[in-house]
């Protein structure tokens, strides 16, 4: 959804912009050609492999830190306000097809789904060390799996027989623990569900979005945009309670008139979805939601 993005952030050739999900750096490059010489751009990426695609342009700026500390850095550079935020969440397509990282299910390599391999825990730690019904609890959550009790089972009793391996340790014994607890005709979509509660456990993913998305709301200057492309239904509920009520409840609080008490407000009313084309070339495209906010007007 790149052309959406860049009319989404309404981009000024002089403005200042972040795209905190820098990945293989698309979207910063097409921000990039829209910018004119005063313009400037920051980027974020978590992951040490997000280096390897810096842009050499004397306007960008990429910090190898999880947005979540998105205002810090920036002040950094003695930036305190900025004209565009834009975040494409998920995994990249790089992290997804590099077997070793563990994000895909379609290879078999350690069971790891960190983002920042600085981090201590890995997803495998989490399938080792968490009893039943924390477990259970994790994936219905998460993963919003219908079978969670029964993964979550399935996934103690088979690591219960291999101490000598330290239980589960590789995608492919993840997956094999669970095999039975597949549908027919649902495996892939069952085994996303279930790689994706551990990857949003091992990364803090909704928390660190939350705290993005509140720094960002302080940042943006009047005419401002915040664009965000999700991609379950977990992180586009907190984007569009956020935009529309100012918390991530979706709780409407309103004054004395009736007005509703949010510093921010969605530029459009419904989430944009991919067009049919684009599912076409990229699949993944068909969950992803984009939704643009800026701050009330309070006049």
């Amino acid at each position: 959804m790149l052309a959406e993005s860049l009319e989404a952030l309404n981009i000024k050739p002089d403005g200042t912009y972040v795209d905190v999900t820098f990945g293989g750096g698309g979207h910063s490059r097409a921000i990039l050609g829209r910018l004119g010489p005063e313009g400037r751009l920051f980027a974020f990426d978590q992951d040490e492999d997000a280096l390897r695609n810096s842009i050499d342009d004397q306007r960008f700026t990429l910090i190898s830190e999880n947005f979540r500390h998105l205002r810090n850095f920036l002040r950094l550079y003695g930036v305190r306000q900025v004209d565009g935020v834009l975040a494409d969440l998920g995994v990249s397509s790089h992290q997804f097809d590099e077997g070793e990282r563990g994000f895909s299910t379609r290879f078999d390599g350690p069971l790891d789904l960190r983002m920042d391999r600085r981090g201590e825990t890995t997803a495998s730690d989490l399938v080792n060390s968490l009893d039943e019904e924390a477990l259970a609890r994790l994936l219905r959550l998460y993963g919003e799996l219908p079978n969670a009790r029964q993964m979550a089972r399935a996934i103690v009793e088979f690591r219960s027989r291999r101490p000598e391996a330290g239980g589960i340790r590789t995608t492919g014994e993840l997956k094999e623990a669970v095999s039975r607890h597949l549908p027919r005709g649902m495996e892939n979509k069952y085994l996303a569900m279930l790689f994706q509660a551990l990857r949003i456990e091992v990364n803090g993913e909704l928390e660190a979005l939350k705290e993005m998305l509140q720094q960002a709301q302080q940042l943006l200057s009047v005419e401002g945009r915040l664009v965000v492309i999700s991609y379950h239904s977990l992180e586009d509920r907190l984007v569009k309670n956020f935009l529309r009520c100012g918390n991530f409840e979706g709780e409407e609080e309103k004054d004395f008139y009736g007005n509703l008490l949010s510093p921010m407000e969605p530029v459009v009313r419904k989430a944009l979805q991919a067009s049919d084309e684009e599912v076409m070339q990229n699949s993944r495209a068909r969950s992803a939601r984009l939704r643009v906010g800026r701050l009330r007007n309070k006049s």
